[in-house]
C-alpha cells in the first residue's frame, strides 16, 4: 500500500465523486479516476487491490492518489495541461508573414515557396534570426492560406451572355 499518499476525502468530496461516477457524462478517465478515488479513500486498499477492481495499473492508482494529496480533487479527476514548446512567431511576426505571403513574389519568382517565404521573413522581421520553412507552412495553414497555389478560370469566349451572367452574380 501506498503510505505516502493518503486519500481521506470529506463528505462534499465523496458525494460529488458518487454523482461523478452514476452520471454517464463525463469523460472515461474523469470516471475511472473518481472510482481510484472512492476505492482508495481510507485506505481499505492497496493499490494492488484497486488497480486490479478497476483493470488499471497500479502506476494509474499511484497517480491518481499523488494528484489528489498534493493539488486537490480537480486536479486529481482532470488530465494536466500538455507541456509543449512556445510558438516561434510572435503575433506580429505572424501578421507580416500572412502580409507577405498575400503580397506578390519576388520578381524573377512566378509564385512565394516556403522556403523563400521563410528568407524573406527573417530579413524583414529583426528580431527574427531564423525560422523554417515547416514553421511557415504551419502558420499559413492555420490562416488557411496557400501563396503557392493560384486561382484562375479558364473562359472559352467573352461575350455578351458572358459578361451579362458575371454581372448578374
Amino acid at each position: 500500500m501506498n503510505l505516502r499518499y493518503i486519500v481521506e476525502l470529506e463528505e462534499q468530496e465523496r458525494a460529488l465523486l458518487q454523482e461523478l461516477t452514476r452520471s454517464g457524462k463525463p469523460a472515461a478517465r474523469r470516471v475511472k479516476r473518481a472510482h481510484i478515488l472512492l476505492m482508495a479513500d481510507g485506505h481499505l486498499y492497496s493499490d494492488a487491490e484497486v488497480a486490479r477492481a478497476l483493470a488499471t495499473s497500479e502506476s494509474s492508482v499511484a497517480r491518481t492518489r499523488k494528484e489528489f494529496v498534493e493539488h486537490g480533487l480537480e486536479a486529481a479527476l482532470n488530465d494536466l495541461p500538455a507541456p509543449g514548446a512556445p510558438k516561434k512567431l510572435t503575433a506580429d511576426q505572424n501578421a507580416r508573414l500572412v502580409a507577405l505571403a498575400c503580397s506578390a513574389p519576388p520578381t524573377g519568382r512566378s509564385r512565394w515557396t516556403l522556403r523563400l517565404l521563410a528568407d524573406e521573413l527573417v530579413v524583414l522581421c529583426e528580431d527574427l534570426e531564423a525560422v523554417s520553412h515547416e514553421t511557415v507552412r504551419k502558420r499559413l495553414a492555420e490562416n488557411k492560406l496557400k501563396p503557392w497555389l493560384k486561382k484562375m478560370w479558364c473562359i472559352r469566349k467573352v461575350d455578351a451572355d458572358f459578361i451579362a451572367r458575371m454581372e448578374r452574380s
